[in-house]
């Protein structure tokens, strides 16, 4: 296993080095982020439907859009020349390919949320700050499971034909706990509702997380065999 997390230290830095200096699908995403979250600003009636009812929705349809933005270049530097036989030819473990992929996803959905959450508030003129740590609790829990099913899938699409459009196709079923949860919660969280109302939510996504790591973990290794 100590072999698996140096392998995965590997392939995460050498992911994010790539990103760091070309920036193209940081930058997509943060655009993308913006401008979904003006369109919904601008398209809402406030008189109509309170703020508080519809922003929880809006959150989590922009952070759920543009990780899959983010998901999309997992895998796609490697699809490039065939570079993926290369690497699966490497003699490195496939626990910890996965593992990288998965952590540098992480790290850069992450960001892109980071990035958003202030844009967000503004856009919506909403009082993060008294809610803000168990909000970055729930988008936390939310993002693990969102990543680690994502980077499986995108693992799986890398080589059909239309891989950006497989990638949501594919996500669409496992993405309905960890969204619907996160949403609840946010939800509540808004609303100034007690902790006990989403104590159950959160074991929902905390269970949601365990097993879908360790079943993507124990799956990834025949994902890409062909």
């Amino acid at each position: 296993m100590p072999s698996a997390f140096r392998v995965a230290w590997t392939i995460a830095s050498k992911d994010l080095l790539l990103e760091f200096r070309s920036r193209t699908a940081f930058l997509s995403s943060l655009i993308f982020t913006a401008l979904v979250l003006a369109i919904f600003n601008f398209a809402r009636d406030p008189t109509a439907v309170s703020t508080v009812d519809i922003a929880p929705g809006i959150l989590w349809i922009t952070f759920s859009f543009a990780g899959l933005l983010g998901l999309n270049r997992a895998f796609a530097l490697e699809r490039e020349n065939r570079a993926l036989d290369g690497l699966l030819l490497a003699p490195a473990s496939r626990t910890g390919l996965y593992l990288g992929k998965a952590l540098a996803n992480l790290v850069f959905v992450g960001t892109v949320e980071a990035i958003a959450l202030p844009l967000f508030a503004i856009f919506f003129n909403m009082p993060l700050l008294p809610v803000l740590g168990p909000l970055v609790v729930v988008i936390a829990l939310a993002t693990i499971g969102f990543v680690a099913v994502g980077t499986l899938m995108s693992a799986m699409a890398v080589n059909t034909r239309f891989a950006e459009l497989m990638l949501p196709v594919l996500m669409l079923p496992f993405l309905m706990p960890p969204i619907t949860g996160a949403v609840q919660v946010t939800s509540k969280l808004f609303g100034g509702r007690p902790f006990s109302e989403v104590v159950a939510w959160l074991k929902l996504l905390t269970g949601y997380d365990i097993v879908f790591i360790v079943l993507c973990i124990l799956v990834f290794e025949y994902t890409l065999d062909e």
